[in-house]
């Protein structure tokens, strides 16, 4: 005789069942399928002077610190740091190293290995968004270097990047862990809150006065990206303004990544699948993202399933193919490091009559 609860847990067994077989079949894309709509610069009037303030300002500074983002190492360099800072002492910190992979992991220490091997020739580190903790390295390295043994005032130091890398949040953690003292200055979830050159932030203070002091800076993008997927990478890390590239698009490129790593991440809402419409309105209705008539907004569900990724609630992982860069380097191929001067000044007329335009 068969039991009461067997019987009812039976339909709901079978739909598992379904489920396994479903996800034992599925076949993740190898490759986004277009990348022809996909704008190629994000390079800001406020970039272009910031950039231009920096460079006027180097003579005063001592060190830069060179913030990149963990779930792009390769693509969140910017090459035009290269060019105009020129030979100033640098650091280089990851930021949001908690959400390029499990804390802790086997992965996590791989790809950092991987990561330092980049930066031979600086000194590297990597911080999470979530701890204040982990700049406690950094302040070290600091006390230690970003001083010369004659320096009787204090050094200065200037915190660069692209666009909404995190170098707020480390200004503010590099404050709090340094002198104890609270936020300094404004972070943001988009690009674009830190528009001019900030005033010095004391973060590690000294008995004979040679405190050291950090500057804020604004993001700067670059005037021209030849590989429209490095755009779609930045714009998925929210290096680019969500309203820049279509929503539904970058989600759909989120997929087919989460495919690649775990399609199980969104397994509350929809089976394995490589088409991102259906996902969407799945999600929209189990989310509430609904529009007059209970359609679903897919255009808001799509901002909200990558706001879910970037917090580190659809999987944690690195967007960069680091093993291939890793080979191109060792066959002595080099990084796309420079843009020709035509592309740039095409690629800054292009951004500024789509600004006048306002659309």
């Amino acid at each position: 005789m068969s039991s009461p609860f067997l019987y009812q847990l039976s339909p709901h067994l079978d739909n598992l069942n379904d489920r396994f077989e479903m996800a034992a079949k599925f076949v993740p894309r190898l490759a986004f399928p277009s990348y022809a709509s996909i704008p190629r610069s994000y390079y800001l009037g406020h970039h272009r002077a910031g950039l231009k303030k920096m460079q006027n300002m180097l003579s005063s500074i001592d060190y830069v610190i060179e913030c990149r983002d963990s779930r792009v190492p390769v693509t969140s360099v910017n090459p035009m740091f290269e060019e105009a800072l020129g030979k100033t002492r640098r650091l280089i910190v990851y930021t949001k190293r908690d959400l390029s992979a499990e804390p802790r992991s086997t992965t996590q220490q791989l790809a950092e290995t991987t990561v330092r091997k980049f930066d031979s020739k600086s000194a590297v580190f990597f911080v999470s968004s979530s701890s204040r903790q982990d700049v406690s390295s950094i302040l070290t390295h600091l006390r230690n270097d970003a001083e010369g043994p004659d320096k009787l005032i204090g050094c200065r130091v200037m915190v660069v990047g692209m666009p909404n890398v995190g170098k707020s949040t480390l200004i503010n953690n590099l404050r709090n862990q340094g002198v104890r003292k609270g936020k300094a200055v404004q972070t943001g979830g988009q690009p674009g809150i830190t528009r001019k050159i900030g005033t010095p932030v004391k973060i590690i203070e000294r008995e004979d006065g040679a405190h050291v002091y950090v500057l804020d800076t604004p993001g700067v993008f670059m005037p021209y990206v030849p590989d429209a997927e490095k755009m779609l990478k930045l714009a998925l890390c929210g290096c680019v303004k969500d309203s820049v590239i279509s929503p539904v698009t970058l989600a759909d490129y989120l997929l087919y990544h989460i495919n690649l790593h775990n399609p199980e991440q969104y397994q509350r809402w929809s089976q394995p699948t490589n088409e991102i419409s259906p996902l969407l309105n799945d999600f929209a209705r189990h989310t509430g993202l609904l529009a007059k008539g209970g359609i679903p907004n897919t255009d808001l569900a799509a901002l909200h399933f990558i706001q879910k990724w970037r917090s580190g609630d659809l999987g944690r992982f690195i967007l960069d193919d680091l093993q291939a860069e890793e080979r191109d380097r060792h066959e002595g191929k080099r990084p796309e490091v420079s843009i020709s001067i035509s592309q740039a000044i095409k690629a800054d007329r292009m951004a500024r009559k789509h600004s006048a335009s306002g659309s």
